[in-house]
């Protein structure tokens, strides 16, 4: 077969099922083809699968990368005739049906791409150069490194407008990911700061919200955006509301409204964009968010032997104008939904129209606080957190990392600490340009 067998792996009678990408969707997806008469194959450009809803965590220093991190190939252990290989998919030939990938071509009978999504600036080159981004663990880790290295840098200054750049931090993005954060931030300078750096007046530090519409949490009711806004001026979060960042060049956040921020951290959580696969990215195939147009079996417009799942699909009908909303659930159910699928495809079988059901969404805000919206129940509070810690144990793959997340929890909570705060990749960033009045170059 030429090159399609550069990944070495053998073809067999079954039909070969190519699942590009192993988050929330592709591993929905390669469970439920356990045991089915078929060939898959799962590519990513990492060996694990990554809970993104804790990646703030990571970066916040209350949980090692470890534990929100799975071994995909432990998740395909035992699955009769399933492979997977460590590659990065550069293009998709549709008509000769090849996936070209960094390590070689393979060909298929279907394919499906679950790439996820990536961070959107919106063609802002300034603020992608120099803001920080939270859609992977090394990222995670860059930003928690910077954060500490910040605070160690301030210890060695005297001048007070510098030191105070220095902690003030800047997140852009209302959103559960920007709310988040801005929480467990706060928690850190109320309750570990202190300890860390008696020698640093820490309640100087600065932590800003700044939200484009007039309310956080967009996506959820009236009332969670306002109870979320409520805890975290609570915990002194400052939250800018109906205000649009336009620029960041390393030490100053410029604002439509003329509002400025000196800070020498600020983090990009304003917005997210499909991963795009070249062969795949043709306008007539895409909409805004390089979402790929599928129909209601998640089959890409125009490519019967082609599908997409989660972030990368958008599933346009009169119940869904935008698509299913970018998070974990319709790509868990999707990915379910497509095997069934795939299996009454291969069977001669009429496939079945995928179906969302919204379970409800949920932020929290820090210890103790919590919101979350249910179809017929909105609550906030204590029980919100309980319920909040919950789903997320639940959803974490693997019973180890399930027992490591609440251990640490338990500690943290009990001990109001986060020991996994430490400096284990360092950003290095160059402060010495910043104390010339220069921009702070972001590690390329």
């Amino acid at each position: 077969m030429g090159d399609t067998d550069a990944l070495n792996i053998p073809r067999c009678s079954f039909p070969r099922i190519i699942i590009v990408g192993g988050g929330f969707g592709g591993i929905a997806l390669a469970k439920a083809l356990k045991g089915k008469e078929m060939q898959v194959v799962l590519l990513d450009r990492n060996n694990y699968h990554t809970f993104q809803p804790l990646l703030y965590q990571v970066s916040t220093g209350g949980l090692e990368p470890d534990s929100i991190a799975y071994p995909l190939r432990k998740v395909l252990q035992g699955y009769p005739d399933f492979y997977f290989r460590l590659a990065e998919v550069r293009e998709v030939v549709p008509e000769s049906k090849l996936v070209r990938t960094d390590i070689g071509s393979l060909s298929y009978d279907y394919l499906v791409i679950g790439t996820g999504a990536e961070t959107n600036f919106f063609g802002n080159a300034e603020i992608q150069k120099n803001s920080m981004e939270m859609k992977s663990v090394p990222q995670s880790l860059n930003l928690r490194s910077l954060i500490l290295e910040n605070f160690e840098q301030a210890l060695l200054t005297d001048n007070l407008h510098e030191r105070n750049a220095l902690m003030n931090f800047v997140i852009v993005g209302g959103g559960p990911t920007g709310v988040e954060l801005a929480g467990a931030l706060a928690e850190i300078k109320k309750g570990i700061l202190p300890k860390d750096y008696p020698d640093l007046d820490t309640r100087r530090a600065q932590i800003n919200l700044i939200q484009s519409g007039d309310r956080i949490l967009k996506e959820m009711s009236e009332k969670a955006s306002q109870k979320a806004e409520d805890f975290l001026e609570s915990l002194g979060v400052q939250v800018w509301k109906d205000t649009r960042v336009i620029g960041y060049d390393g030490k100053t956040v410029r604002t439509k409204t003329d509002l400025v921020f000196d800070a020498a951290t600020m983090v990009w959580t304003a917005g997210v964009k499909a991963v795009s696969i070249k062969g795949l990215n043709g306008k007539d195939l895409l909409v805004p968010g390089n979402r790929m147009k599928v129909n209601a079996f998640n089959q890409l417009i125009g490519h019967e032997a082609i599908f997409a799942i989660g972030d990368t699909a958008c599933m346009l009908s009169d119940d869904t104008p935008v698509g299913h909303p970018m998070v974990a659930q319709p790509a868990i159910q999707q990915g379910r939904h497509l095997g069934d699928n795939l299996v009454r495809l291969l069977n001669n079988e009429p496939m079945k129209p995928f179906v969302y059901k919204d379970k409800g969404s949920m932020a929290t805000v820090g210890r103790n606080k919590a919101v979350v919206d249910l179809k017929n129940f909105k609550f906030q509070g204590v029980f919100a957190w309980f319920v909040w810690m919950f789903v997320h144990l639940f959803f974490l793959i693997g019973f180890r990392n399930r027992m490591v997340v609440f251990i640490n929890w338990v500690y943290n909570y009990v001990r109001f600490d986060r020991e996994a705060r430490l400096i284990i990749r360092p950003y290095n960033r160059d402060y010495s340009q910043f104390k010339d009045g220069q921009v702070l170059n972001k590690e390329s």
